[in-house]
C-alpha cells in the first residue's frame, strides 16, 4: 500500500510540474513587454507609457495622434482576445473559430446588419476622429506584430487579422443593442395582448408610478407642451413570426444582450451649493454584464490638448466615462424608443444580400438577408415561402453615425458649450449624460435620435403600409437638458426622464426602469443638504439597502407559511432592514422568494417571462389574475404568497441545508465574471472565470440582482467613479475585476476585491499616487 501510494504520489507531483511547466510557458510567450523600449513604426515621436501598480496605463506623448496610437497598443497588448472576440461579434464571424455551436448567433448577427452599420460610420466622421482612429489602428497593429499570442488564440487554433479603422467603431453597435431599443418588448406584449388582452400590459409591466420621481422636473424642462396623441396599435404577429424573433433574442442572450430587470446604471451630479469644497462631485456606475475579461479599461492619455483619464473600452480610441482637466462626465442608459417592428404588406418590395457564413469543422452556411424601406426583415431565416414579413427600424441601424465624433469631442471639451456641441453628433444608444467642471457648473443632456411618432406609442408591431412611420426625430435643442439646476442635484437611474408635460414622446409609462434607486439615491443625497463630500459619495454608490422590501414587507410578512421551514423564515425576516448585506441571513430569503413571485404569469405566458419587482407588488395588492394557477390549485394570491415561500425555503434548503439561520446571503450569491468563450467550458471554466460573494440584491443602488436559477451576480457595477471638481486627483475609479485579460497575468483580477469591498483606486494623473510603476518607452523608428 505505501509503494502504491509513493507512486500515486510521484505521478501527482510530475502531473503538477507539467502544469506549472505550460503555465510558465504560456506567461512567457504571451505576457506583454511593459517596460524598457521598443520601437515601432507609424510614431511622430517618444511615447512613455507608465504603469501603475495596477496596471493602468498612463500615456504621455507629444501629439494627440501618438497618445491614441499608444492606446491602441496596450489595448492589444492586454485584451487582445477580447477585442477580436468583439469584432467577430459585431459582424457575425464567431463560428468560423467557435464551430456549429455559434451559428445562431452568427445568423442574428448577419441578419440585423451590424456589420454594414459599422461600415458607413467611417465617412460620416470628422476629420479630427477619423485621424484619432487612423492612429489607433496603427497602434493596435504594432502590438500585435510584437508577436506575444493570448492564450484563448492558442486554444482555438487560430491567428487573429490585421486590425481595420472599421473595427475601430464596431462594437458601438452592439453596445447601443445592448443598451437601447424595445424590440424585446414589443414581442412580449405582443404575446400579452394575444393571452390577455391590452389590459394586461399593465399587469405584466407595470406603467412608471405617477409619483415616481423624474430626472428632470417640469420647471427645468426646455420646452413643454401638449404632446401628439399616442395609443396602441392592433397590428400582431403570427405565431411563426413570432418563433423567429424570439429565436434572435436568444441567441442575443447567448452574447450576453438581453433585458434584464433591475440592469440598469446610476449617475448624479451634485452643484458646489451641497459639497463641503463648494465645488461640484460627479459620480457614475454603469450596470452592464459582468464578464473575463471586465469590458472597461482605466486609462490615462495625455497628449497635447487631449487630456482625459477614466474608462476606455478596448477596441474604441477614446475614454468613454471620465474627464480631462477641466470637464467630467457621466452616463446610463436612457432607454427611449427607438425600435419599431413593421408587419410589412403583401406587396411590399425587398432588397436582398447573401451571407455565407464560415463554419469551424463543417461546410460553409449561405443565407439570404431580406430589407425592406424601414429595415431587415428580422421574421424569416430567408425562405421565399414565408408568411407576413417583420422587418425592424432601428436608429443604430441607420447610415450616417456620428456617435464617435461625439466621444472625441467629450475627451476635448472645456465648457459646456463644448459639451453640447459635442452630444450634438450623438446618434445610439441615447444615454443620460451628467456634466460637471472646474469652474462649478453642472449640468445634464439626453442626447441621441429620438423618432417623432404621431398616433402610436411604440407598444406593439405596426402596419408597413405607410400609415405609421418617423416624421423625424426630437431637435437636438428639444432633448431633455438642464444647465445650472436650482437645486444643485441631478440623479438619474434608468428611471423616467420627464414628467408628461414635456413636448415630445420618448417612450411609453412601461419604458422605464422601477423608482426605486433614483428614490434610494435621492434620498441618501438630500439627507444632507450641505457639506457632501467624495467618502459620502462612496457610501452611496455602495448601498445596499432594499426600497423594494419597503414596498413588499407588509404584503410578504402577512403570509400563512405552510410548513415549518417557511415560518422559521417569516421569523428571521420580521426584524430585517432591508440591507442585503453579503453576512445577513434575511437577504437570502427576500430575494429567493422574489424570484419565485417572479414567475407567477408564467402559466399564461411561458417560462421565459419574468415579472419585475413594481409588477409583482401590483398583483399582490389587486389580488390579480396572474396569482391564480389552476393547475396547481392556486386560487388566489395569498395562496401564491404561501406556495411561493414554501418554493423559495425548499430550494434555499437543497442549497445551503436546513437550518434557516446559516442561509447567509454571501454562501447563496456570488458575482460571476465570466469568459465569453470558455465561461461554460468545464476543462477551462476554472482558468478564465472569476467570482465573490457579494451583497446587494434586486434594484438596490450597489445593484447586485441575482440570477434566476443560480442566485449568481451576471449583471452590476461594470465601473465606478467618484470625480471631485475642486481637486480632480482626489478622484477615484475602479473596474469589476482587473486590467488584463490574459488569465495567467498579473492583473486579470487584481481589482475585483477592492470592487467587492467598496474601494477604489486613484483617478489621478500625479505619478505621486500611482504607487510601484513598469514604464515602457515607444520610439519611433522607419
Amino acid at each position: 500500500m505505501a509503494g502504491i501510494g509513493r507512486g500515486l504520489l510521484w505521478t501527482l507531483l510530475l502531473v503538477l510540474a507539467a502544469v506549472l511547466g505550460v503555465v510558465v510557458w504560456a506567461r512567457a510567450t504571451s505576457a506583454p513587454q511593459v517596460s524598457g523600449d521598443v520601437t515601432l513604426g507609424g510614431l511622430s515621436g517618444p511615447v512613455t507609457v507608465t504603469r501603475d501598480a495596477w496596471g493602468v496605463p498612463h500615456i504621455r506623448a507629444q501629439s494627440d495622434e501618438d497618445a491614441v496610437y499608444a492606446l491602441g497598443y496596450v489595448h492589444w497588448q492586454d485584451r487582445a482576445w477580447q477585442m477580436d472576440f468583439q469584432r467577430r461579434v459585431v459582424a457575425g464571424r464567431l463560428s468560423e473559430v467557435l464551430g456549429e455551436p455559434a451559428l445562431a448567433q452568427d445568423r442574428f448577427l448577419r441578419t440585423w446588419g451590424f456589420q454594414q452599420a459599422a461600415e458607413s460610420v467611417l465617412p460620416a466622421l470628422s476629420e479630427r476622429s477619423r485621424s484619432l482612429v487612423r492612429a489607433y489602428t496603427a497602434g493596435v497593429n504594432a502590438a500585435m506584430g510584437q508577436g506575444k499570442v493570448a492564450p484563448e488564440f492558442r486554444i482555438l487554433g487560430y491567428t487573429p487579422e490585421a486590425w481595420k479603422e472599421v473595427d475601430s467603431v464596431s462594437w458601438s453597435k452592439l453596445m447601443a443593442y445592448d443598451l437601447g431599443g424595445n424590440m424585446e418588448d414589443e414581442v412580449l406584449n405582443t404575446r400579452v395582448t394575444q393571452r390577455l388582452g391590452q389590459q394586461g400590459l399593465d399587469e405584466v409591466t407595470a406603467p412608471y408610478p405617477a409619483d415616481g420621481p423624474t430626472i428632470l422636473s417640469g420647471d427645468e424642462l426646455a420646452k413643454t407642451g401638449v404632446r401628439p396623441a399616442g395609443g396602441l396599435d392592433t397590428a400582431s404577429l403570427s405565431t411563426s413570426a413570432l418563433g423567429a424573433l424570439q429565436a434572435h433574442l436568444n441567441a442575443a442572450r447567448e452574447l450576453g444582450l438581453q433585458a434584464v430587470p433591475g440592469k440598469g446604471s446610476n449617475d448624479w451630479v451634485i452643484g458646489g451649493s451641497r459639497t463641503a469644497s463648494g465645488k461640484p462631485i460627479l459620480a457614475d456606475d454603469p450596470h452592464l454584464a459582468l464578464t473575463s475579461p471586465m469590458l472597461w479599461y482605466l486609462a490615462d492619455i495625455q497628449g497635447p490638448t487631449l487630456k482625459a483619464i477614466g474608462a476606455s473600452i478596448p477596441g474604441l480610441p477614446a475614454i468613454v466615462i471620465g474627464r480631462n482637466e477641466r470637464v467630467a462626465w457621466g452616463v446610463t442608459n436612457t432607454n427611449p424608443d427607438v425600435q419599431d417592428l413593421y408587419i410589412e404588406p403583401a406587396d411590399a418590395s425587398f432588397t436582398q444580400r447573401q451571407e455565407t457564413i464560415k463554419v469551424k469543422g463543417g461546410a460553409d452556411v449561405t443565407l439570404t438577408v431580406r430589407e425592406s424601406r424601414h429595415g431587415p426583415v428580422v421574421s424569416d431565416a430567408g425562405a421565399a415561402d414565408v408568411g407576413p414579413r417583420v422587418a425592424l427600424k432601428w436608429t443604430a441601424l441607420q447610415p450616417g453615425d456620428t456617435t464617435m465624433d461625439a466621444f472625441m469631442g467629450l475627451n476635448y471639451a472645456r465648457n459646456w458649450d463644448d459639451f453640447k456641441t459635442a452630444l450634438s453628433q450623438y446618434v445610439a444608444p441615447s444615454q443620460n449624460f451628467v456634466y460637471a467642471d472646474v469652474d462649478g457648473n453642472t449640468g445634464y443632456y439626453a442626447p441621441g435620435r429620438v423618432p417623432l411618432r404621431n398616433g402610436w406609442d411604440g407598444s406593439l408591431p405596426v402596419s408597413g403600409d405607410g400609415s405609421r412611420e418617423w416624421t423625424g426625430y426630437i431637435p437636438f435643442e428639444g432633448l431633455p437638458h438642464t444647465y445650472n439646476p436650482a437645486d444643485g442635484l441631478v440623479v438619474t437611474a434608468n428611471n423616467k426622464v420627464v414628467p408628461d408635460s414635456y413636448a415630445y414622446n420618448l417612450g411609453n409609462s412601461r419604458n422605464w426602469a422601477e423608482p426605486y434607486r433614483a428614490e434610494r439615491i435621492t434620498q441618501l443625497l438630500t439627507a444632507r443638504p450641505d457639506g457632501l463630500t467624495v467618502q459620502d459619495v462612496k457610501a452611496v454608490q455602495l448601498d445596499t439597502v432594499s426600497l423594494v422590501w419597503r414596498d413588499l414587507k407588509e404584503e410578504l410578512l402577512a403570509t400563512q407559511p405552510d410548513g415549518d421551514l417557511s415560518r422559521q423564515a417569516l421569523e428571521l425576516l420580521r426584524g430585517w432592514d432591508g440591507d442585503e448585506r453579503a453576512d445577513a441571513v434575511a437577504p437570502s430569503i427576500f430575494e429567493a422568494w422574489l424570484m419565485q413571485l417572479q414567475k407567477m404569469a408564467q402559466d399564461e405566458l411561458g417560462n421565459s417571462t419574468t415579472l419585475n419587482s413594481l409588477s409583482v407588488l401590483r398583483q399582490l395588492q389587486a389580488d390579480s389574475e396572474l396569482c391564480r394557477n389552476a393547475a396547481a390549485q392556486v386560487q388566489n394570491c395569498a395562496a401564491e404568497l404561501s406556495a411561493s415561500l414554501g418554493r423559495a425555503v425548499d430550494d434555499l434548503s437543497a442549497r445551503l441545508g436546513s437550518d434557516p439561520s446559516a442561509w447567509t446571503y454571501g454562501k447563496l450569491h456570488h458575482v460571476a465574471s465570466n469568459h465569453r468563450a470558455f465561461g461554460n467550458v468545464g476543462a477551462l471554466a476554472w482558468l478564465f472565470n472569476h467570482g465573490a460573494p457579494t451583497g446587494g440584491g434586486t434594484n438596490t443602488v450597489n445593484v447586485a440582482r441575482p440570477e434566476q436559477g443560480t442566485f449568481n451576480q451576471t449583471h452590476g457595477p461594470s465601473y465606478r467613479q467618484i470625480i471631485d471638481l475642486s481637486d480632480l486627483n482626489n478622484s477615484v475609479f475602479i473596474g469589476s475585476l482587473g486590467q488584463g485579460g490574459n488569465p495567467l497575468g498579473n492583473h486579470v483580477s487584481d481589482q475585483q476585491s477592492m470592487w467587492t469591498e467598496g474601494e477604489y483606486l486613484p483617478m489621478s494623473t500625479d505619478a505621486a499616487d500611482w504607487g510601484k510603476v513598469k514604464t515602457l518607452t515607444l520610439t519611433p523608428g522607419k
